[in-house]
């Protein structure tokens, strides 16, 4: 076993890669580690117009690839960290041109309760963010974190 091979078996991500890699048919390399800002934009656009593309099971190989390039990237760099939930909801949201009354049917919920969410009333479910993780392609842990809610207004009833 070469050394190359020896650090591909201790580590899952290397052996992952390493097998996507040796399956390719490419003699030059498409993709590399991911080493700045403009790289992962361009790699995130590149994975989400492969995931709109009609044969999306022949380029499978190339759509993992992408997606472990931009997790690793995500890991070290801790880009989903940078922002609570909400406001990076709001940034696939306009990245995606979707309007508040779009998310309320990909979500299954209320033009209300989506409201809420946006203005920080309410806070996201389970089921929520599992839906939402599905629809941008991130991992769950993008919108599973906490994040401050606004405090709800209090009525005062005169006796």
């Amino acid at each position: 076993m070469t050394a190359a091979e020896n650090l591909y078996v201790k580590s899952p991500y290397f052996l992952h890669l390493y097998l996507i890699l040796t399956k390719m048919e490419t003699s030059t390399i498409k993709y590399t580690i991911i080493k700045n800002r403009d790289q992962y934009n361009q790699y995130c656009k590149q994975l989400e117009d492969l995931l709109c593309d009609e044969k999306v099971a022949v380029l499978q190989d190339e759509i993992d690839l992408l997606t472990l390039l931009i997790e690793k990237y995500d890991e070290e760099n801790n880009t989903f960290k940078q922002s609570d939930p909400i406001t990076l909801l709001r940034s696939f949201m306009q990245d995606h041109q979707l309007k508040p009354q779009d998310l309320s049917g990909i979500l299954g919920i209320s033009k209300g309760y989506v409201s809420d969410i946006l203005n920080y009333k309410k806070g996201l479910s389970k089921e929520v963010i599992r839906k939402l993780a599905e629809y941008f392609k991130v991992r769950q842990e993008a919108f599973n974190r906490p994040y401050q809610l606004k405090p709800l207004a209090t009525v005062k009833v005169n006796h």
